[in-house]
């Protein structure tokens, strides 16, 4: 056998135990005399001796040509370690080596691969296989696998059933874009990549599966970011004869149980927040709430005067930053600078500071007094000692762009605290949003979510007032989850289609499976998909997925590894009909 422990296990306890190892050289030290090596595995590391007294000779003469990472095996004697290591589980005992075999041997590295390596992300990147070796990456893996044995264990216990569905589907026009595959031995007609299970876990509940549940690949063809890969994985979950209220329950306690697993954190509350409510007090749908700065909107105490900014504004809106009125103006100047950066792309930003004294300073005295910038205060909730923040124009961009500086201003106060945990629930989301460029409406979701009852009327005169039977789960400002009552009738399906602006053949083509199969006794259904990568991160204290997926893509989607995308020998082409013009 090549191991009878592995290199975390042994312990003092151990001692005078005959026992074999198997694993990396970490690192040598060379004395003459004595030699010693630090052997690694996914367990740990334990400390090699070689003592020319004590060990054969031949043993001793091999140990002086390991290297960094080469694969050895060992056998020796445990014995009490002289100096001994509080930092690691092993530290009170060494291995007197008497037999050495090199199993492989390996050149030297191009980063070192320990905790804190030299290494940058690029070079990580080609060689990942080598950064899985490093701790932060590999116990980031184990993490994963652990968060996933937990959601299954939590669901199955629910009576949810984990069931396969296909990755091989048909392209389908709503949504991000699809990767395509072509078939072979259908000339001319391509497979897609399923962005979602969706209509494969809806046809379950017509199936009668009642609770379903399945951790999945999703794959989207869009433009990625540090918390979005072309590959990602979800908790793909629907559940049959349901309302809102029981998908809501049922998911708060998967949220509960893993926040109380992993970090011993018992939540009680999920708050509940509309859509509406989210976007005035936030600016943006998945608000972190783990502090405060709630905007304020202060049209009616500031379009009085002759400030034409503010008279032009179709909304003006402000923040109280705790404790900024101590910022120095070259301090203010820089945030100033920050809300005008492309990425946010503010015009300006006005301020007031909060005195001590109970006055007010601000860069608009010109045009407001005492009072007035009391009531801006008063409107912002600012205290003495604070520093309010006033962005204006079109109301969707301005709440885009304050919203953008809140976060930052939380970030740099210190108030994203990763160890501290807020959930919420927002709801009531618009049922479809215009699109300028297509000029048509759009699901906000997906074209099978049901629209509120009450709301159905709606749908001939005010569309875009119609609410979505729909639901986000947020944590510490995250999505984390999505999801909505579904449709179950072919009727309002095909009023939904018609309100997307498909024609009756066009809905039939793409997604007359579905319709077909609701003429079947679709029971009443809903469910709920989570970004597996992003909870993870999350719980892990992190909000770059990246070093929670084992090999992941970079920001252009490529795999620097294995070199990916990559070009298609002319043979596979011809087989497949496909014919470049390069």
């Amino acid at each position: 056998m090549y191991r009878s422990h592995s290199c975390g296990e042994l312990r003092a306890s151990d001692i005078n135990s005959t026992v074999t190892l198997s694993g990396w050289v970490q690192k040598t030290r060379d004395k003459g005399f004595m030699i010693w090596v630090d052997l690694r595995d996914r367990y740990g590391i334990t400390q090699l001796i070689f003592d020319e007294e004590r060990t054969p000779s031949d043993v001793v003469e091999k140990a002086k040509t390991l290297g960094r990472e080469f694969v050895i095996q060992v056998t020796g004697t445990v014995i009490e370690r002289e100096s001994k290591n509080k930092n690691i589980p092993t530290g009170e005992i060494e291995i007197l080596v008497s037999e050495l075999n090199i199993l492989n041997e390996a050149i030297v590295p191009p980063f070192t691969i320990e905790d804190q390596t030299d290494g940058g992300e690029d070079i990580r990147m080609k060689y990942r296989y080598l950064d899985i070796r490093r701790n932060p990456v590999k116990n980031n893996l184990m993490f994963r696998h652990k968060v996933g044995m937990l959601v299954r264990n939590y669901l199955s216990k629910e009576d949810f059933i984990e069931v396969e569905t296909p990755y091989l589907i048909k392209s389908t026009p709503e949504g991000a874009r699809d990767f395509v595959v072509p078939s072979r031995m259908n000339e001319g007609q391509f497979y897609a990549l399923p962005q979602s299970p969706q209509t494969f876990k809806q046809l379950l509940m017509v199936g009668g599966m009642d609770k379903y549940f399945q951790i999945v690949k999703c794959f989207r063809d869009e433009d990625l970011r540090a918390d979005r890969q072309p590959e990602f994985t979800q908790i793909d979950c629907e559940m049959a004869f349901v309302e809102q209220e029981d998908i809501l329950n049922i998911f708060e306690g998967l949220t509960r149980h893993l926040i109380s697993e992993i970090k011993g954190i018992s939540i009680q509350d999920f708050p509940r927040m509309t859509y509406d409510e989210a976007m005035r007090t936030y600016g943006n749908d998945k608000p972190d709430i783990r502090f405060e700065m709630k905007f304020g909107e202060l049209n009616e105490v500031t379009q009085h005067k002759e400030f034409k900014v503010f008279n032009e504004a179709e909304l003006v809106v402000g923040i109280a930053v705790p404790g900024g009125a101590s910022y120095t103006r070259k301090e203010i100047d820089k945030l100033i600078d920050w809300v005008k950066r492309p990425q946010v792309g503010a015009l300006g930003m006005v301020y007031v500071k909060c005195n001590e004294d109970g006055s007010y300073k601000s860069s608009v005295d010109k045009f407001y007094d005492q009072e007035d910038l009391a009531k801006w205060a008063e409107t912002t909730n600012a205290k003495p000692g604070d520093l309010i923040c006033v962005l204006s124009g079109q109301a969707h961009k301005v709440r885009g762009q304050l919203s953008a500086l809140r976060m930052e201003l939380a970030e740099r106060l210190g108030l994203r605290n990763p160890e501290e945990f807020a959930p919420l629930w927002v709801v009531d989301f618009p049922l479809l949003e215009w699109d300028e460029e297509t000029e048509r409406y759009h699901a906000m979701h997906h074209p099978f979510t049901s629209p509120k009852p009450e709301d159905i009327a709606l749908l001939d005169t005010k569309p875009g007032d119609v609410r979505a039977n729909a639901y986000d789960l947020v944590l510490n400002g995250n999505e984390i989850g999505g999801g909505s009552i579904r449709i179950h009738d072919k009727e309002t399906q095909a009023l939904m289609f018609d309100h997307l602006g498909f024609t009756p053949d066009e809905a039939k083509e793409q997604f007359g499976f579905l319709m077909d199969a609701f003429q079947y006794g679709a029971p009443p259904h809903g469910g709920i998909a989570f970004g597996f990568d992003r909870l993870v991160s999350i719980l892990g204290g992190q909000e770059t997925i990246r070093d929670f997926i084992a090999f992941p893509k970079n920001n252009s989607g490529r795999d620097v590894m294995i070199d990916a995308p990559a070009n298609i020998d002319q043979e596979q082409l011809k087989e497949l009909n496909i014919q470049l013009d390069l």
